[in-house]
């Protein structure tokens, strides 16, 4: 499994009740609930990976995930996690919302655009970025927001979304190992995620 849901999967409590939002094919719902036996529900809008991940024994429905978030009661899950997915959504402070709405604690993870390839990129090229982690061109590419770590810090601060943990990765999307950062993390990770409560 991906190292960025290594780490995800290190902050549900076993047992938990979990709700995946664009799932995909399902890899880590899989991996929580047979490694942490929790009871794993996942939303994913391309069909393909739906039924890929159905085929592996998962609950998982097939449709938008801000609409099908909106059918489960307050309080319902543990933890509701967003991975690799907030970069493609129209309205971040809803779904963020939604989510720690039906769940206890939400997950949120996303590619760091400011990273020094990513600058490097646009500076000496003059160029929207491409990188193996951002690998569309600017006319084709499902990432419609681009934030930074510390844009998504100020985000949360100004929306009342509290920060419980987070970690920086300068790790590749496809290892399975690596490592988190601890200085200087808005120039050299690749990856964001973020641990967020409701506070008290």
């Amino acid at each position: 499994m991906r190292f960025d849901l290594q780490v995800i999967a290190s902050w549900v409590p076993a047992g938990s009740k979990v709700l995946d939002l664009g799932c995909g094919t399902g890899s880590l719902l899989e991996h929580l609930v047979r490694e942490k036996h929790v009871t794993g529900r996942g939303i994913e809008m391309d069909e393909a990976k739906v039924a890929k991940a159905i085929g592996r024994g998962l609950s998982v429905v097939q449709g938008d995930l801000v609409a099908e978030v909106m059918d489960y009661p307050s309080g319902f899950f543990d933890v509701v996690i967003l991975s690799q997915t907030l970069q493609q959504v129209y309205y971040p402070e809803q779904v963020i919302r939604e989510m720690l709405r039906v769940g206890t604690r939400c997950i949120v993870s996303f590619p760091n655009f400011s990273h020094w390839r990513i600058r490097s990129q646009i500076l000496f090229t003059g160029r929207a970025p491409v990188t193996r982690e951002l690998p569309h061109e600017w006319h084709d590419t499902p990432n419609i927001r681009v934030l930074t770590l510390k844009d998504f810090r100020r985000f949360c601060q100004e929306m009342g979304f509290v920060i419980e943990k987070q970690v920086a990765l300068d790790t590749d999307y496809r290892q399975e190992h690596g490592h988190a950062l601890r200085l200087f993390a808005n120039w050299r990770a690749l990856y964001g995620i973020f641990l967020l409560g409701k506070g008290q």
